[in-house]
């Protein structure tokens, strides 16, 4: 294993270790509100704080951009950390147990080490550029559906950009009818990791952050799928609005979705 995976894995372990505690302490748990449909909690402070900790101790000289606060340490680094201490708060709140820990290394601004680990399961996923993806150290790779028929695809609901909501739900309703069944969890990480090991064979959302999906992207990279943004390029880090999936399903997605895109959706 690479040694800079080995610590992001350390650093995932110890964030979920504060969220796994907080999970049997819920009457401590405080949230608030920092934005429109967007909520953080302590434990995602703690968690992030718990993650940083780690990561400076190995790499003091790193760039470190987290959700809750920012950008710690040198941001004239080769390397950055990107990470989000716990995508799915709104699972986290309402007790719905289906969260992660999301921690990617960029180096030179190529993606390089990422590990999303989910600490109910105990499901660690994780990658190294050019070696491959893995769950709980062993092998994964995406399926290798010809088409849209009996794909199960995930999504997420644009509860954040409500002006999109007429083209996306018109596109739900064309790949609803291409494909077998469509599911929409609340963790866009934990999506990208389970199309890359063969539970769901596609997945798009608008408007995610870097942090949402920067390890699950070469987790699924490095599981033989592709990501690209509606339009079939690479404009998804500024646009946020992700396509994924194996080749021919990434490929069918588009297609279904390209006549319900409105010209914002598609830059």
């Amino acid at each position: 294993m690479h040694p800079m995976l080995n610590i992001a894995i350390r650093a995932a372990r110890s964030a979920g270790n504060v969220i796994a505690k907080a999970c049997g302490q819920m009457d401590l748990v405080q949230t608030t509100q920092k934005g429109t449909n967007d909520f953080v909690t302590n434990i995602d402070k703690e968690a992030e704080q718990a993650i940083v900790h780690v990561l400076r101790k190995s790499f003091p000289d790193h760039d470190i951009i987290g959700e809750e606060n920012g950008e710690y340490g040198n941001n004239n680094s080769d390397y950055q950390w990107i990470i989000d201490p716990l995508d799915g708060t709104t699972n986290f709140i309402k007790g719905i147990p289906h969260f992660a820990v999301s921690i990617a290394l960029r180096h030179q601004g190529r993606l390089d080490q990422a590990v999303v680990f989910d600490p109910l399961r105990g499901e660690v996923f994780t990658a190294s550029r050019g070696a491959g993806a893995q769950l709980n150290g062993r092998r994964i790779r995406t399926t290798n559906l010809p088409e849209l028929s009996g794909a199960i695809l995930a999504t997420g609901f644009p509860f954040k950009h409500k002006h999109h909501l007429d083209a996306y739900t018109e596109t739900f309703k064309t790949l609803m009818t291409q494909a077998a069944d469509v599911r929409r969890t609340g963790s866009a990480a934990l999506d990208l990791c389970y199309v890359a090991a063969g539970r769901f064979d596609g997945f798009w959302e608008i408007g995610l952050k870097p942090w949402d999906f920067a390890a699950g992207e070469l987790i699924l990279r490095e599981a033989g799928g592709l990501i690209s943004d509606f339009a079939g390029s690479n404009n998804y880090l500024r646009s946020g609005n992700i396509v994924a999936g194996s080749p021919k399903v990434l490929g069918a997605m588009l297609k279904g979705m390209r006549p319900h895109l409105t010209e914002a959706l598609l830059k």
